[in-house]
């Protein structure tokens, strides 16, 4: 297996145009379907019906806020669980991307269902805690407590959440070179790492992934092992590089800097909104659980329109990590051919329509990405 032999197949690329369109509109589906369904509990008085209801079981504060969130929650994911079905097993699996079996799927949903009510409870009631505590200054302290949430999570999740979906195992010594490799680069970026570790992608998707988890002490390179059978060390080596590159150029401060400003001026525009709905819909303050549905509609109206700008940042950062791959392993030709064995294997759309790149792309798009190597490449030549 060569650089020389990858090239993007046409073939794919028609698919993935198809399978990018379907997921657009299973998107907006799903956008207008939550837009709806939260809309709907404040303006046809389930939100107060709820409370009502609750509040004749029990005046506890904190079972209030997690029953409240329960049923609004539980009932939306069960309105939307076809949804999800389709789009998270049958799609995949017309298109060729998924290897799981229908009771696979239904674990996994399980699992994530569990893992969301422990972690979305527990923020939930911290969140709501602060809003009794300090009704006029909540959205600084809750910002505030997000932050060092992320940070916590970020920090855990390689060793308690991402054990419970993927077995992880150290490279051994049939892949020495490729650690050896692997562990040069992390130390050239000046960061600590605590190994090499492939996981079980297979046992999920036919497509591939890499990535450099964890913060401190838990941080750790990780390769989907898709990546390594159909990639050469060469290639997965570029791939890691530009993992490394978020590291050297500050890009894990930097960004939880600015999600933590965004989500303060969010959390700020939900405490104005909030207070507009204690006079025009009779909520009795911010704190109080009727309202939850005008926090999560405003929040998420936030987030929509944001995320244009948020992806602005992050393609350029994104293209950043690029230019540190190819500099420091000196191999714009194996990360180009990197890109393509992604848009290949992984069924990725190389050259989306332009407004679909700004709306929704994190990363510039692989069409980009692998002329900016090439053209790297050429350069260096």
């Amino acid at each position: 297996m060569s650089v020389l032999d990858v090239a993007i197949d046409n073939d794919r690329q028609e698919l993935a145009k198809e399978y990018a369109r379907i997921r657009r509109r299973l998107m907006l589906v799903e956008l207008l379907i939550g837009g709806l369904y939260t809309i709907s509990w404040l303006v046809l008085g389930w939100s107060s019906e709820l409370k009502e209801i609750l509040v004749s079981i029990t005046y506890n504060e904190w079972i209030l806020v997690i029953f409240f969130g329960l049923v609004f929650g539980g009932v939306y994911y069960f309105i939307t669980l076809p949804l999800s079905y389709y789009s998270g097993f049958v799609l995949p699996l017309r298109f060729g991307l998924s290897t799981q079996t229908l009771r696979q799927w239904v674990v996994d949903q399980i699992k994530g269902l569990g893992v969301g009510l422990i972690l979305g409870g527990i923020l939930l009631e911290i969140i709501y805690a602060i809003l009794r505590a300090a009704p006029d200054t909540w959205w600084i302290w809750a910002a505030i407590v997000m932050l060092l949430f992320n940070v916590i999570l970020a920090n855990l999740a390689p060793v308690i959440l991402f054990p419970i979906f993927y077995k992880f195992v150290p490279l051994g010594d049939d892949h020495a070179e490729l650690v050896e490799r692997m562990m040069d680069l992390a130390k050239g970026a000046d960061t600590f790492v605590k190994g090499v570790f492939k996981f079980d992608m297979s046992r999920r998707t036919t497509a591939a992934n890499a990535g450099l988890t964890g913060l401190g002490n838990t941080r750790r390179i990780i390769l989907g092992d898709t990546l390594i059978e159909e990639f050469t060390t060469d290639e997965i080596e570029t791939v890691i590089a530009h993992e490394l590159g978020h590291h050297v150029n500050k890009d894990i401060p930097l960004g939880i800097l600015i999600e933590s400003l965004i989500t303060l001026i969010g959390l700020y525009i939900a405490s104005l909104v909030l207070s507009w709905g204690t006079l025009s819909l009779g909520f009795t303050g911010p704190s109080d659980v009727a309202a939850m549905p005008l926090f999560v509609l405003v929040l998420g109206v936030y987030g929509l329109i944001t995320m244009p700008l948020g992806n602005v940042y992050s393609r350029w950062r994104e293209r950043l990590a690029d230019a540190y791959a190819i500099e420091v392993t000196g191999n714009g030709t194996a990360y180009a051919s990197a890109l393509m064995r992604l848009a290949n294997q992984n069924l990725a759309e190389a050259d989306p329509e332009p407004w679909v790149e700004f709306l929704l792309y994190s990363h510039p798009s692989l069409g980009k990405r692998i002329a900016f190597a090439e053209a790297a490449s050429e350069t260096k030549i």
